[in-house]
């Protein structure tokens, strides 16, 4: 666990740390996949306030009194942070977070592992233990190939007695694979789908019997579709009831004329001194 300064000294507030290190990301999913997971939180927790979840943000853990720009922080591709007090501080929103001012540590940090080496399964392993973050998930889409052949395509860790030990991962109905992380409520997992005209095995939340949440896309999507089904159960059904109006009304005219026919009938038999009524 790492500990944090007395609040007595003059800590470097967020607006003082930097909010980049000018460094590229190694590849392109190293950035879609945190936004999905963003996304999809957007909306599951949307009438919640308590929680922040941060894409290649600087966790600031030890502040430089004299030369704040060289203060200490780990950049995972990911992290979710609970309890929080405001989603938001300002319409600038959090340009990085310093542990001394936020004083919540994050319950998960999210790696997306890069195609050259870059520390997921071992340094950063040690950092996250020592930080005491509670669950660290590699997502590595690299795997099976090259020198990642022997990792998995994801591996969540938990931390138990001060030592990450690997959760087992749910099959899915889709193929895919989840862990339930009961202290967050929300499983995280992958399956095959398609994220525009991209189509791989993405990172996707879960709810506890492993049913995905949908992404702003596909919700869309599923609301256009319903709505589009029930215009036409709609026309459907007017049309039914258009050929059943129609349908009434011919039968009142096919009535109406046999009783013009009939009435005109009973006339001409009384015009010869019949009377219809006795025939």
């Amino acid at each position: 666990m790492i500990t944090l300064p007395s609040e007595q000294l003059h800590l470097p507030t967020a607006a003082e740390l930097p909010d980049s290190d000018d460094t590229p990301v190694d590849n392109e999913l190293q950035n879609d996949t945190p936004n999905i997971l963003l996304e999809i939180l957007r909306w599951i927790w949307r009438d919640r306030s308590d929680w922040y979840w941060g894409v290649d943000m600087g966790i600031y853990y030890e502040p430089n009194l004299e030369q704040p720009e060289q203060s200490k922080a780990i950049v995972p591709d990911g992290f979710l942070a609970l309890g929080i007090k405001q989603r938001r501080p300002d319409e600038g929103g959090r340009s990085s977070y310093p542990l001394w001012q936020e004083k919540i540590l994050p319950i998960l940090v999210l790696e997306v592992g890069s195609k050259t080496y870059n520390g997921e399964y071992d340094g950063k392993v040690t950092d996250y233990t020592a930080f005491g973050i509670l669950y660290y998930a590699i997502y590595n889409p690299f795997s099976g190939k090259g020198s990642h052949k022997e990792r998995q395509f994801l591996q969540v860790y938990k931390l138990i007695d001060g030592k990450y030990e690997l959760m087992p991962l749910v099959v899915l109905t889709e193929g895919g694979r989840m862990a339930w992380l009961s202290e967050i409520g929300l499983g995280i997992g992958y399956e095959r789908g398609m994220r525009g005209d991209w189509q791989r095995d993405w990172l996707y939340w879960y709810d506890r019997s492993g049913v995905r949440y949908l992404t702003d896309a596909e919700r869309a999507d599923r609301e256009k579709l319903a709505k589009e089904e029930a215009e036409r159960a709609k026309a459907q059904a007017e049309a039914i009831a258009q050929q059943e109006k129609l349908a009434k009304e011919q039968a009142e005219a096919i009535a109406q004329q046999e009783r013009q026919e009939k009435e005109k009938l009973a006339a001409y038999l009384r015009s010869i001194g019949i009377n219809p009524d006795e025939i």
